[in-house]
């Protein structure tokens, strides 16, 4: 039986490591304690500087040398399959020098790419679904990870414009007084509100299904639907690749 541990790089922020374990233990089909997987949380935010800062000002502290330290450290402690619950520090600027430096550490291990993951979820999330709309930080709404990982599934991404990203999605997640970022546990109805007005513009755009991706956006949007469409949420997608390729078989069927 495969005992594979599975590493979580978090602190990007606090509440997605913490999520990501959660979903790992609700999706895997265990029929007692010892039949949960093997997992370690690294969740360090004080190390890692915010990846759109530096996305948006090379100048910025550049968070890709501190997320390699810590999924190194993790690999050493025995994680050979790992993931990292920050869609933003999937950018190629960020990414590319994680994966290649992990490669030439480690090259027993996987670092699974939560993008494309959660392209390929959108057929089992949202089944017959089409065009697909995005929520997500101003880093990754402007890097077009999610336009591309989308096309590449021959699906159609449904971006909202640059005023609905600021004004609306962006608040939601950054407002200094009421944002998801200040304030997430519970996460205020005026950030819930922004929420739902942004995917109303993207069903009104024509996306058949939402894709959550900030991995701290399900702590306002629970559920498999909102305002009116289906959620991709890219946790989850994350949660049952890091299950399929640590212990294929403690996979429990997608509810």
């Amino acid at each position: 039986m495969n005992r594979t541990t599975i590493g979580i790089i978090g602190g990007m922020g606090p509440h997605a490591g913490i999520y990501l374990a959660d979903r790992i233990t609700a999706h895997t089909n265990a029929a007692g304690d010892s039949g949960h997987v093997s997992l370690q949380l690294a969740s360090l935010p004080a190390l890692i500087p915010d990846r759109t800062a530096f996305l948006f000002d090379r100048g910025a502290p550049d968070p890709s040398g501190a997320i390699l330290e810590i999924a190194s450290e993790l690999v050493k402690s025995g994680c050979l399959v790992l993931g990292m619950p920050c869609n933003t520090a999937h950018a190629e600027p960020i990414l590319a020098k994680v994966a290649s430096g992990l490669a030439q550490r480690h090259p027993e291990a996987r670092l699974f790419h939560l993008i494309d993951e959660t392209a390929a979820f959108c057929a089992e999330a949202a089944p017959g679904a089409r065009r697909i709309g995005l929520l997500a930080t101003l880093g990754t709404y402007r890097d077009g990870m999610y336009e591309r990982a989308l096309t590449a599934q021959g699906l159609q991404p449904i971006i909202p414009d640059e005023a609905v990203q600021q004004n609306l999605i962006h608040r939601a997640l950054y407002d200094a007084d009421f944002g998801i970022k200040r304030q997430s546990s519970p996460v205020t109805e005026e950030a819930i509100e922004l929420l739902s007005l942004a995917v109303e513009h993207l069903r009104e755009a024509g996306a058949e299904a939402v894709i959550l991706g900030c991995t701290e956006l399900p702590l306002a949007i629970k559920g498999r639907t909102f305002a009116g469409l289906p959620v991709v949420d890219s946790t989850t997608a994350l949660a049952r690749a890091l299950i399929r390729a640590a212990a294929p078989e403690k996979l429990a069927p997608l509810n």
